[in-house]
């Protein structure tokens, strides 16, 4: 759908703007083009890839942030998309999940929004990754290929060709990463529907070759039904009692439930998000619990927790017919050295209950190499978009270049040798995806020191602590000050989605505080989280990275400047094109500038506000520079008003001045013509009385003439004439 006329020229000029800047330090960062945008179904296809489940209620609040924020002054459009009189603020979704959510929420000033963004920035350059996912993935390709005895080297090696696989196919073709997650999500949903079509029928009492069912459980090794999952007198007779072992358990169970967060994090690249995204979110939760909950209750039919069981999975990893009586004793007497045998996957226990060891569980095990790497996949698509905002901030050296999208191989080479009129290369950000692949390889190194097994429990349990629970926490906990108090109270009016209230973002954050400090509790005498990692390690680790976080911004804030900027401060800013497509607006392109300027009274935090957006026909103000004491969208609003009232003023005295000249020259006029008259009137007194005069000079005359001829007659007649 092409773009407005409007819009096309506000495009033009933004990038005029950049290409005429003699300074270098602007950045224009485009965003996919519409062709390019994900749908309907590669949205569920990203859900279902990252998790098996996802948590409703985290799902709400993020929908209500992501839908509601950031906030933009836009130009009013009517309904066929012209444009109207005035301006009003306008929901825009961008691309950046929490980290837009924690901002806005937390940064009230550009200083708190600065540390908020150091925070969050930190821990998840860091740690948001699937690095113990790809250690995962190299265990089981080496059991789906019957390698045994492979070692950790070996497990790593396949750990590093993951990852580096994942990154390269993202920033060589972008739509190709996108076949992927597609396609694997497909597959998934295939498994998991197979698996609850073969768990029923097992449980009905059917047989698939490796002895017979009875009713609720599968033989097992020892042709005995183990005990049932699923009746009320045998469910909790092996549970334990420890407090520590569930909030461990309970952690890594969260881990699965990850995942409702990615499709925020790309927001910005899906067509009509106002309209789709909801409903794809939604339809994706509602697809993925009734699928788990089948999943699970195959499971509990089909696999028995039975110390027989225990010897049966031990002779799959060893592929041996016969067990060890001495190992069972062993294992009996100490189950946690199942781990060094075993890996205890619920997927492919079931399987190898149903079908028998072998080549059934080698089969599965491929199975499940092929979903971890869809979920590398996911994961690396939209943690690369989310480092990419936080680079954008120009709180990370090298910003301007992981800031910085650029165009595929696969967008070179169909140029090349397949030529199209109209086609818009796919670009990538492929500096963003390097960021990633370098910290992903720097956590399989700091953890090369252990088994792989150990790692991959610290890895997952470090993601699961930081990314989904303390960055949850405060994600909800700021959800609800907003709710509550954002917007001078109408934060309900004024968002974009408003589905549950507050209700979900209270329970979720209540969830999310019992377990930032749970995991501290020690577990009891026989678990086996107390001999593998310490308990303590992975919640210490993770505070310990939020605090490291603040002591990043302070170091930002405070040593860089005096040592390397002469006093200097760090300014971000960030100018959004605001464009409107089927009828939304969205973000087209944006103009980033990080640079380290002078401003007096920058160390006073009250003295300098928050950086937010603003649009003027897409242009900042010159003085947001010297006004950082105004909200940028206020001084955009009050600059028109004045503009406007200084032109009607102009206008009103253009209007006074020459309504004056025409009176002045209306009285003059009248003046001239009132002398005229004077003169006129003048003059005929001076010709009437020069006529008076010329009358009585000639009636002097007569009567001098008459005089002189009586004079003469008298004269005449004394003479006798």
């Amino acid at each position: 759908m092409p773009l407005e006329q409007d819009d096309q020229e506000r495009v033009r000029r933004a990038m005029e703007e950049v290409g005429a800047d003699k300074t270098g330090t602007r950045l224009l960062v485009l965003n996919v083009s519409e062709s390019q945008k994900l749908g309907y179904w590669t949205i569920i296809c990203t859900v279902i890839n990252r998790s098996v489940v996802i948590g409703m209620c985290a799902l709400l609040v993020w929908l209500q942030f992501a839908l509601s924020v950031p906030k933009f002054l836009l130009r009013n459009r009517n309904d066929d998309d012209s444009p109207a009189e005035g301006e009003s603020l306008q929901c825009v979704p961008r691309s950046g999940g929490e980290k837009n959510f924690l901002e806005y929420a937390y940064g009230s000033n550009r200083l708190r929004k600065l540390r908020t963004t150091c925070m969050y920035g930190l821990i998840y350059v860091v740690l948001g990754n699937l690095t113990g996912n790809t250690i995962a993935f190299g265990t089981y390709c080496l059991e789906a290929a019957g390698i045994s005895g492979g070692g950790d080297s070996l497990t790593r090696g396949l750990a590093v060709v993951c990852m580096t696989a994942a990154c390269l196919l993202h920033a060589s073709y972008r739509q190709g990463g996108i076949y992927t997650i597609i396609v694997i999500g497909i597959f998934k949903v295939c498994i998991l529907v197979a698996i609850i079509v073969i768990g029923f029928v097992a449980m009905a009492g059917k047989s698939f070759g490796y002895g017979s069912a009875h009713g609720e459980t599968i033989v097992n090794a020892t042709s005995q039904n183990g005990p049932s999952n699923l009746a009320a007198s045998t469910s909790f007779s092996h549970a334990k009692k420890d407090f520590g072992s569930y909030a461990s358990s309970i952690l890594f169970v969260i881990y699965t439930y990850s995942g409702n967060e990615q499709p925020f994090y790309v927001i910005s690249e899906v067509i009509r998000p106002k309209k789709i995204f909801a409903k794809a979110s939604i339809s994706a939760v509602s697809l993925t619990i009734i699928l788990f909950m089948l999943v699970n209750i195959a499971y509990l039919g089909i696999v028995s927790y039975d110390p027989e069981l225990t010897i049966q999975c031990l002779s799959i990893k060893d592929s041996v017919d016969k067990f060890n009586p001495n190992l069972v004793n062993d294992v009996i007497m100490d189950p946690t050295r199942i781990r060094d045998k075993c890996n205890l996957d619920m997927a492919t226990v079931f399987f190898a209950a149903i079908f028998g060891p072998g080549l059934a569980s080698r089969v599965m095990a491929a199975i499940i190499a092929i979903s971890i790497f869809g979920n590398v996949v996911v994961m690396t698509f939209t943690a690369s978009r989310v480092k990419q905002e936080i680079a954008k901030e120009g709180v990370i050296p090298g910003w301007r270049f992981f800031s910085r999208n650029v165009t595929t191989p696969w967008a070179h080479l169909r140029q090349r040798f397949w030529p199209r009129e109209g086609y818009e290369p796919e670009q990538s950000p492929a500096p963003a995806l390097l960021l990633h692949w370098i910290f992903s390889m720097i956590l399989l190194g700091a953890t090369s020191g252990e088994t792989a097994d150990v790692a991959y429990q610290i890895l997952v349990a470090l993601y699961a602590y930081t990314i989904v629970i303390l960055v949850g926490f405060f994600t909800a906990s700021g959800f609800l000050y907003v709710y509550f108090f954002g917007e001078d109270g109408h934060w309900v009016e004024r968002s974009g989605f408003n589905w549950g209230g507050p209700f979900p973002a209270a329970i979720y954050a209540a969830i999310c505080a019992f377990f930032i400090f749970a995991p501290f509790v020690p577990p009891g005498e026989g678990s086996p989280y107390l001999n593998e990692v310490k308990w303590f390690i992975v919640p210490t680790v993770g505070l310990g990275f939020m605090v490291l976080g603040y002591v990043y911004y302070l170091g930002l804030m405070h040593v860089v400047p005096r040592l390397f900027m002469k006093n200097k401060v760090l300014i971000a800013d960030r100018e959004a094109i605001i464009v409107r497509e089927h009828g939304e607006y969205v973000v087209y392109l944006e103009i980033v500038d990080a640079s380290w300027e002078t401003r007096p009274g920058s160390a006073n935090e009250s003295d300098v506000e928050m950086h937010t957006f603003q649009v003027k026909d897409n242009k900042k103000e010159e003085n947001n520079k010297e006004e950082d004491s105004k909200e940028e969208d206020s001084k955009e609003e009050d600059s028109k008003e004045e503009d406007s009232k200084e032109e009607d003023s102009k206008e009103e005295d253009s209007k006074e001045e020459d309504s004056k000249e025409e009176d002045s020259k209306e009285e003059d006029s009248k003046e001239e013509d009132s002398k005229e008259e004077d003169s006129k009137e003048e003059d005929s007194k001076e010709e009437d009385s020069k006529e008076e005069d010329s009358k009585e000079e000639d009636s002097k005359e007569e009567d001098s003439k008459e005089e002189n001829i009586k004079e003469e007659e008298d004269i005449k007649e004394r003479k006798g004439y």
